[in-house]
């Protein structure tokens, strides 16, 4: 009987131990676990850099949302400069370098600054914008000074018609414009659709005589090396 309640005893005092060390384990779980929870909701806006503390710009790459970790709102980088790409419409020039190309011969009367007006409309009719200003240069003068009949009429290419330019039989024009593209309209339709897509199987059908080649020629050389 005495041995018994000895035995109890010892039993008593192993449960109260087990009990105790259990408490101390469980406190230093709980004392770790709020340790580390105290890492993650540190507030970022009061953290300084230094070298044994991560960067302000390290840390806000991450933010703790509900004990998960999500991605946070970075700014973004500026976004490169973008080159455009060269886009040749005519002989290995762009629209802007065949403009410019035109506006060199053109002169500086009426037609000058014309020169991208002819180039667009041109590429877009698919007329060669050397032959026509080349004979926009023929037929007016206007590398110099621009004839009467471009002037006031604005008929740049020689073409006859109604109504008249003062009763005559050259075609009156409403706009300077409106000239130009009676000239790559005329081209356009009664010439290259059918065929005749240079300077010497133009001439027979433009204008008579043999010398209309020649002249329009040597204006195209000039538009080309210049």
């Amino acid at each position: 009987m005495r041995k018994t309640k000895i035995i109890s005893y010892l039993l008593i005092i192993v449960a109260v131990l087990m009990v105790s060390v259990g408490l101390r384990l469980q406190e230093k779980v709980s004392i770790k676990s709020n340790d580390d929870l105290t890492f993650y909701e540190v507030n970022t806006n009061n953290i300084t850099a230094s070298e044994n503390v991560l960067s302000k710009n390290d840390m806000l790459q991450y933010r703790v949302d509900n004990s998960s970790i999500t991605e946070s709102e970075m700014e973004t980088a500026p976004a490169s400069v973008l080159v455009p790409p060269r886009i040749e419409v005519f002989e290995g020039l762009t629209m802007e370098e065949l403009a410019a190309k035109l506006d060199k011969n053109l002169g500086n009367d009426i037609m000058g600054g014309k020169g991208y007006f002819i180039a667009s409309n041109c590429i877009e009719k698919g007329v060669n914008p050397y032959i026509a200003t080349a004979i926009i240069l023929h037929e007016t003068g206007c590398g110099t000074k621009c004839s009467n009949l471009a002037r006031y009429c604005y008929n740049v290419s020689g073409q006859k018609g109604r109504p008249g330019c003062n009763g005559g039989s050259f075609k009156k024009f409403d706009s300077l414009d409106e000239g130009i593209m009676g000239l790559i309209n005329n081209l356009y339709k009664n010439y290259y659709s059918v065929g005749l897509d240079t300077v010497e199987k133009i001439a027979p059908k433009y204008a008579e005589g043999n010398t209309w080649a020649g002249k329009i020629n040597y204006f195209v050389n000039k538009i080309k090396n210049s």
